[in-house]
């Protein structure tokens, strides 16, 4: 309840205080839940997380202070002194996980559960993701441009040698938000709509994933064992993040790459393109290491043949939805 009342909060506030408010009722939620194993590192994400998160709302509050000494406003949408942006653009990005800022965010993702961790992935980005569409005519566009590229290229680089699953989707997140924030300056709703596919398709996989107890390529290799329509579904859901053309997660990037070139800036668009690539590389070899790879040594899982059908209709749902949305996409695109 914290943390739908959190994000209801600074999604829908016009003052300052009352965004920083909600931030900090989200980030005193989400601590209790990272550290509810009682393990030593989830103890350590969640103290990482609190002392990363504190810090970017003392910047965030410090920006809107400054902005507020200099002209006056408490308003979200009045941010226009130049040193009031910069502050915020770096406490907003430390708090999503953009590169630079992007060191505690795998961290804290490995040392979570599967479900702390879709909503760290998912819940936990939507409100500094409003707060930047509702700044986004002060923001500085080379800034967020160098950011976003750089997201890009750092959540594809750094996720080719990861074998633990919940680290490989961390860059997954880093990356994608690259993705959101080059396109921010210039269609705000297209950013919204690559955040709403981006949730869809990351809360099916964690789904999956915490139903066959994957957490790493070794137990994914071995997981057909357990539920072979699931894994194999989850092989599809892994490629439609990936972005490939039939898929769901096409149509962001698709949509992405039209609006870059709209606005005559085909060598970064050609530039994130080719860097997404890195992400696919990595996405492949999870759908290979989950549908085609046999371990080396036999399974000592049993094979389920009657598993509990209502668990699975949520996941179903959405990696459905994560599949085959892409015929929709006019519709989709013309109702954002």
């Amino acid at each position: 309840m914290s943390l739908l009342l959190g994000t209801t909060i600074t999604v829908s506030s016009n003052h300052w205080m009352m965004a920083w408010t909600g931030l900090e009722i989200n980030t005193l939620a989400i601590i209790p839940l990272i550290s509810k194993s009682h393990h030593p590192r989830a103890i350590e994400a969640a103290t990482k997380y609190f002392l990363t998160q504190a810090a970017a709302s003392t910047l965030l509050l410090f920006s809107s202070m400054t902005n507020a000494w200099f002209t006056g406003q408490w308003d979200i949408t009045q941010l226009t002194h130049p040193t009031s942006c910069l502050l915020l653009t770096t406490a907003v990005s430390i708090k999503l996980g953009l590169t630079p800022f992007h060191f505690w965010f795998p961290e804290v993702l490995q040392g979570s559960s599967m479900t702390t961790g879709l909503l760290l992935a998912t819940l936990m980005k939507f409100p500094p993701t409003a707060l930047l569409i509702l700044t986004s005519p002060s923001l500085n566009p080379n800034l967020l441009t160098t950011m976003a590229i750089a997201s890009a290229a750092l959540g594809g680089w750094m996720g080719l040698n990861q074998t633990q699953i919940r680290k490989v989707l961390a860059f997954s997140s880093i990356s994608h938000l690259g993705w959101m924030t080059i396109i921010l300056l210039y269609n705000p709703k297209l950013t919204l709509l690559t955040f709403y596919l981006y949730c869809l398709m990351t809360s099916a996989i964690f789904l999956a994933l915490n139903t066959t107890k994957i957490t790493n390529l070794a137990t994914m290799m071995t997981a057909w064992t357990k539920i072979p329509p699931l894994t194999t579904t989850l092989m599809l859901a892994l490629l439609s993040l990936a972005g490939l053309p039939p898929l769901t997660g096409f149509l962001p990037k698709w949509l992405i790459i039209q609006e870059l070139t709209k606005q005559e800036m085909t060598p970064v668009a050609t530039t994130i393109a080719l860097l997404s690539l890195l992400g696919l590389f990595f996405y492949l070899r999870l759908a290979y290491c989950a549908t085609i790879t046999l371990p080396p040594n036999s399974s000592n899982h049993m094979k389920h043949w009657q598993t509990n059908k209502s668990v699975h209709i949520l996941i179903t749902t959405l990696i459905s939805l994560s599949i085959l949305l892409l015929p929709l996409s006019p519709m989709i695109f013309t109702t954002t």
